[in-house]
């Protein structure tokens, strides 16, 4: 084209892109009587989530894989507690396709998971905060109350995104090469979804984990949320105290602090919801196909719930919690919202 007309569509082209952004800075601070957000802020935000849960755990599959055979079968002997052993024994066994299995409905399911779990946090954050008033949420203890109450909130319904793809995670990952124990799962999300539906007596599906899977991830999130904004906003105090300014630092500076507090919020998730996510990975087991909850708990005793599985899963959340802050606020800046 001709130089006027190149001229004419970059200028057209930069406009655009001004009033886009405007217009995302207006949604994002613009508020109805119920103190919400226009629709596009909310729905962004679930965007950023479905990256951040999602990514995150499909990126870490690998130890979700020893995790689960070990909550499983550890205590059977059949498989090794350490995670060292039980990475060498998946790859001498079934090489590099038995470090991904179950990527694929951990990258579905987490991706759903985090699209309520961040998207819907923003919401209930902003409705609780109408409700309640600025001028109450001045003190510390009442400010975190309801960020644990917009968390926890969100999550009920995360979670009834999950369940249905953590079971079939779950009984993939569980299933052990040359062990057959019926009902088989394939390896595909579809192919595992129609048998695990046709067997709904044995495995429950597609809710059958869905009241321990509040258990873990309810206190879970909120644990994440608050312990995540607490870290950060003392982070932030401590280095006000020295003469640097949040509105000072880089855009990394703020992601690197966004990151090690999100880290430091995983390790206290792990330890709290440790029992709950046990008995999880132990009702996908086919020796508990026909047990309660409860069963599971009684036989597993206190020291396996709370212990069994530990060390991986504090290396797997800390490291997969921080990512997802670090990704949720990469994503959110790109947005104009900034980093958190």
């Amino acid at each position: 084209p001709p130089p006027n007309i190149l001229f004419t569509m970059t200028a057209v082209n930069l406009q655009a892109l001004a009033n886009a952004q405007q217009l995302t800075i207006h949604s994002a601070s613009e508020r109805n009587s119920l103190g919400l957000r226009g629709i596009d802020y909310y729905a962004k935000c679930m965007l950023g989530g479905v990256l951040a849960c999602g990514l995150t755990h499909a990126a870490t599959v690998s130890l979700d894989v020893h995790k689960c055979r070990s909550q499983a079968h550890a205590k059977s002997g059949a498989w090794p507690g350490s995670l060292p052993q039980g990475i060498k024994k998946i790859l001498a066994e079934e090489g590099a396709a038995g470090m991904r299995v179950g990527w694929v409905p951990t990258l579905f399911g987490y991706g759903a998971q985090g699209l309520f779990k961040f998207g819907l946090n923003e919401f209930f954050k902003d409705l609780y905060t109408n409700i309640l008033g600025e001028k109450t949420l001045e003190s510390q203890g009442a400010k975190m109350a309801m960020w644990a109450a917009a968390s926890g909130s969100a999550e009920i319904f995360a979670d009834v995104a999950l369940c249905p793809f953590e079971m079939i995670k779950v009984k993939m990952q569980v299933q052990l090469p040359g062990k057959v124990v019926e009902p088989v799962v394939p390896t595909s999300v579809m192919g595992a979804w129609g048998v695990m539906s046709a067997n709904k007596a044995k495995t429950n599906f597609p809710f059958g984990s869905l009241v321990p899977l509040w258990g873990r991830q309810v206190p879970y999130t909120m644990i994440k949320f608050v312990g995540f904004y607490v870290t950060s906003e003392w982070i932030y105090e401590q280095l006000a105290k020295r003469g640097t300014k949040k509105s000072d630092m880089s855009t990394a500076s703020q992601l690197a602090i966004t990151f090690a507090s999100g880290y430091w919020a995983g390790i206290f998730c792990a330890i709290a919801t440790q029992p709950m996510d046990n008995l999880v990975s132990m009702r996908g087991a086919p020796e508990n196909a026909n047990k309660s909850f409860g069963e599971i708990a009684k036989e597993a005793g206190a020291k396996t719930l709370f212990l069994k599985g530990l060390g991986t899963r504090v290396l797997m959340i800390g490291t997969l919690t921080g990512l997802q802050w670090y990704i949720y606020g990469t994503f959110k800046n790109a947005m104009g919202f900034g980093t958190q």
